[in-house]
């Protein structure tokens, strides 16, 4: 989703709002799939495509902004999973902010957090990004489980993050891959913190700011985040 602001207070407030509405969306979106996920899948898609094609913080550039039109493959119900975050190590206190998830980082009935693992994931303007990756979860593929590494954000806002590519990227998807959750805007599809799950569903996949402008700084999956199949379910390029 957009990032950090460029040009005073307007450009600020406008940021804020942007994140309010981003925010809005993710809780309409887990209130829906409590009940009828093809209604949440619905809402965010229409949803997300007006506040890329209408708000001024929009990633999409000015230019093109009025036009822009989201593309997704079709909905696979086989694609949404619920997953338990599985600790790397030893048992540590959580990262700063983490202690509210529950058993899953060491509540009752939940797992032991792990020792959080520094790390630096890749940027796509250059550089690096400081992370903590905390454990992972294996996805249960129909062709065999995968794992994917589940990250929080060191710096900025903090959150989970879990980024991912596969094997449409360059083609079909953007190049750098896409983005699965991204705690830290509010792009979060639920769990259960007593039983430290994650409700990870690739319909709801999207690919991040720089897919669509390369002004924008975004973190990219790091290899072990690099699935060995194609993911056809969330955002495509067309």
């Amino acid at each position: 989703m957009a990032d950090e602001p460029i040009g005073g207070a307007s450009a600020t407030l406008e940021l804020a709002d942007w994140r309010r509405q981003v925010a809005d969306l993710y809780a309409e979106v887990r209130r829906l799939s409590a009940t009828d996920v093809d209604a949440a899948l619905g809402f965010w898609r229409a949803s997300r495509e007006q506040l890329y094609r209408e708000h001024p913080q929009s990633p999409v550039p000015a230019a093109t902004r009025g036009d822009f039109r989201a593309h997704h493959f079709p909905a696979d119900t086989t694609m949404r999973f619920e997953v338990r975050v599985q600790p790397d190590g030893a048992t540590a206190a959580p990262p700063p902010g983490l202690g509210g998830f529950g058993g899953a980082f060491g509540g009752a009935g939940g797992l032991a957090m792990a020792s959080p693992i520094a790390m630096q994931l890749p940027v796509s303007v250059g550089g690096t990004m400081s992370f903590s990756r905390i454990g992972f979860v294996d996805i249960p593929f129909a062709s065999g489980p995968r794992r994917l590494g589940v990250f929080w954000m060191a710096g900025y806002a903090g959150g989970l993050f879990v980024p991912f590519r596969d094997a449409t990227n360059g083609t079909e998807t953007y190049g750098a891959g896409r983005y699965l959750l991204d705690a830290a805007k509010s792009a979060d599809l639920g769990g259960d913190g007593e039983r430290g799950t994650l409700v990870l569903d690739f319909n709801f996949a999207y690919h991040p700011s720089c897919a669509f402008d390369p002004k924008w700084a975004c973190p990219l999956a790091p290899p072990e985040n690099r699935l060995d199949l194609p993911i056809r379910a969330g955002e495509r390029l067309a």
